[in-house]
């Protein structure tokens, strides 16, 4: 009879085992479902018809008409375009010289490099309005401290925010400006934990300070650079977004708009839901693409110290 009666409150065990776990995942999963995969479905359904967003006024199903007008505008082609500018231009800020600053600056003293790092963290930080105000002031072609400081080597001002052939690069510049302290330390963390016995194994064997960094630091590196990569290529244009909303408008003659500042024009400016929701499906399907080949490059080409 004990035997019995314990039988149901065995199996009362079992599914309480079963199911807990799901009641502590529930809050999270409620919440990618609500704040993620929902907008995203609901994105999708509405790249499908064109409406205003004015709860009065009715929702027009055109079916593909919306991503075909947007294949066929101009604008779009050239947002695309300096999409590319924006990734391929923050790439050495984001990557290259900060690897150079985590590698350089690692046999400092640990003073000062935590003065180092905290001065070069401070970027990022500071709020992207309050930078691009800052920014805008320090570029001003009349009385901005940058102009002036040309002005005093002799040279003309420079139109840095109304030049369509320079503001592209300024905007980038002040994007890695904000990137850079944060690319370096995420580097100077993955330095600092490669096991020191490798590299007094290596400077006994007689290899200089370049050997040490071509055939160990690099190589046990590289996880970490192709992370930043990826990071750089998905979210590159996206971090730029502010300092072109607030120091551009997307301008001058569209020069510095890319995908993003496109599809909130599209969203938010001229209130075409449809048009902005199939920009957004055409951004995630393309970055979704391309982030699964990112993904397969970083498991192959991935060195760890086992």
């Amino acid at each position: 009879m004990a035997i019995a009666a314990s039988a149901p409150v065995q199996r009362r065990r079992i599914n309480q085992a079963r199911f807990s776990p799901w009641l502590y995942l529930a809050p999270a999963i409620l919440t990618l479902v609500v704040w993620i995969y929902w907008p995203l479905v609901d994105a999708f359904r509405l790249s499908f018809f064109q409406w205003n967003m004015l709860p009065t006024s009715p929702q027009t199903f055109v079916g593909w008409d919306n991503y075909q007008r947007i294949f066929a505008l101009p604008k779009f082609w050239q947002a695309l375009r300096n999409t590319g500018i924006y990734v391929l231009g923050l790439l050495p800020l984001a990557v290259l010289i900060p690897l150079a600053l985590a590698i350089y600056t690692h046999d400092l003293s640990p003073r000062l490099r935590n003065i180092y790092r905290a001065i070069i963290f401070v970027p990022m930080i500071i709020a992207p309005v309050v930078a691009a105000a800052v920014w805008r002031w320090l570029l001003d072609p009349n009385y901005g401290m940058v102009n002036a400081l040309i002005e005093w080597f002799g040279a003309e001002p420079v139109k840095f925010l109304s030049d369509p052939k320079v503001a592209i690069w300024t905007i980038i510049a002040i994007t890695g400006w904000k990137l850079i302290g944060f690319s370096t330390l995420i580097l100077s963390a993955a330095n600092a934990n490669i096991n020191p016995a490798l590299l007094e194994a290596a400077r006994m064997d007689g290899a200089s300070k370049w050997e040490i960094i071509r055939d160990i630091r690099l190589p046990l590196l590289s996880s970490s650079v192709l992370f930043l990569v990826m990071m750089t290529i998905l979210l590159g244009a996206q971090w730029s977004f502010g300092y072109i909303n607030v120091l551009t408008g997307g301008g001058p003659l569209g020069a510095t708009t890319n995908i993003y500042y496109l599809l909130w024009d599209f969203g938010f400016s001229t209130m075409s839901v449809g048009w902005g929701s199939a920009a957004a499906v055409i951004l995630f399907l393309g970055f979704g693409a391309l982030a699964f080949v990112l993904f397969r490059l970083i498991d192959r080409y991935s060195f760890h110290d086992n």
